[in-house]
């Protein structure tokens, strides 16, 4: 059977173009997030299989792509089960591995913890624009941090970072879990149905308003609270306010502070950010993972479409290590869509120095090679990238390979004569 040159599906090869914007927006956020204070962490590609299916992944749960026992512990004729088969499984978010990592390493961090993490995840999904079965995660937590302060640092360092790259009218859409439940509490869905009411909820920008309903009605719940729920949403659209107007109707439902503390997070944010995103309230935003406690914020961007990142408060999920819980906040970017929409922008790594390519004929002597390397490393000295190559049969294609590349200068070597 013939090798497959094409890499498994859903995976994909990165050519050097990519590579270079990738190393580039690598270093970006590194940079900024270092000047917000967050410090960088590694964690195993490898987890525990019980960890990653604590329900704390949500739909990854069933994503994930699980490793067999090795060696004398892997027993297949007496296995009865994949426990007797799987103990671990290629992490499908960085926040598990986080967790893990800070449940057994407390003692030795500072508090709070400022973490950025940046690796390669793993989902069994359908692949399609922008998703990839492996793909790299970009995450900024805070753990330790129970006020507000989090969200505000974690939403400012983001779209600095964003706007760094060069992203602009991208908007930022935040909501609460608290005001979600509450407002389901208040229409009177059981908490048992929660989750089913905030998925149909999740389709409005899909569906609109009349589709909720349709499906919630569908779906068994009664008329009565689907009717009570919608007219919150019809309320919130035709108020001044709509944080002001929700959270006066669950005034009765609502924990105490969260308005507060919720504006607050907006007023922060609006007096610091530039005119390069919006801040939105967003009551139908919902983010999929159980995890989430408090806030939840989302990235649109024109460009793609769709969500180009996420996050949010998670304050239950160190307990589940522990026995402990230990406020907790956390913002992603969608790594590889912020990628994908550079390459279809045309986006070029800024050079400070030039790129000039030395091409040597080949038979040059020892004496002439020495006086061309020597003459090259004094130029990257300067700044300059330097590649010194020999020279091909076919000069114009190499030429032609090379500026694509970005090399914009080119010096020919030969036996007798040096020629720019």
């Amino acid at each position: 059977m013939a090798l497959s040159k094409k890499p498994v599906t859903g995976m994909k090869d990165i050519l050097p173009e990519e590579m270079e914007i990738r190393d580039y927006v690598i270093g970006i956020i590194k940079e900024t997030y270092g000047n917000f204070g967050f410090t960088s962490i590694e964690t195993p590609c490898v987890e525990n299989i019980a960890n990653l299916n604590c329900k704390a992944g949500g739909e990854n749960e069933k994503l994930i792509f699980k490793i067999l026992k090795r060696g004398e512990k892997l027993r297949l004729a007496e296995a009865k089960g994949e426990e007797d088969l799987v103990d671990g499984g290629l992490r499908y978010d960085l926040t598990v591995p986080l967790v893990r990592y800070y449940s057994a390493h407390a003692n030795e961090l500072p508090s709070p913890f400022k973490a950025l993490q940046m690796g390669n995840v793993w989902r069994a999904d359908r692949p399609q624009r922008g998703r990839y079965r492996q793909f790299m995660q970009c995450d900024i937590d805070i753990l330790g941090e129970a006020s507000n302060l989090a969200e505000i640092e974690l939403i400012l360092a983001t779209t600095t970072t964003l706007g760094r790259l060069g992203f602009r009218n991208f908007r930022i859409r935040i909501n609460d879990r608290q005001i979600l439940k509450a407002m389901a509490a208040y229409s009177g869905f059981a908490e048992a149905d929660y989750d089913q009411v905030f998925i149909i909820l999740d389709k409005m920008d899909k569906i609109g308003m009349e589709g909720v309903k349709e499906e919630l009605l569908e779906a068994g719940f009664a008329k009565d609270s689907v009717d009570r729920y919608l007219e919150l949403f019809q309320g919130m659209n035709a108020a001044d306010n709509a944080i002001a107007y929700i959270t006066e109707q669950l005034s009765e439902v609502l924990p105490a502070g969260v308005k507060e503390s919720f504006q607050e997070i907006i007023d922060s944010v609006e007096a610091t950010k530039g005119d390069f995103f919006e801040l939105a309230f967003d009551p139908t935003l919902v983010r999929g993972m159980s995890y989430y406690t408090g806030t939840i914020f989302e990235i649109d961007m024109p460009e793609f479409g769709g969500s180009c990142g996420g996050g949010g408060r998670y304050d239950k999920m160190v307990g589940k290590f522990t026995g402990n819980d230990v406020p907790a906040c956390g913002f992603s970017i969608g790594f590889e869509r912020i990628i994908l929409l550079l390459l279809e922008s045309g986006f070029k790594v800024p050079k400070a120095g030039k790129r000039i390519a030395y091409l040597m004929e080949k038979g040059l002597s020892s004496e002439k090679l020495c006086e061309v390397t020597a003459q090259a490393q004094a130029e990257r000295e300067k700044g300059n990238q330097i590649l010194v190559a020999r020279m091909n049969k076919n000069k114009k294609f190499q030429k032609e390979q090379l500026t694509a590349q970005g090399y914009e200068e080119f010096v020919e070597f030969y036996k007798e004569e040096l020629k720019r």
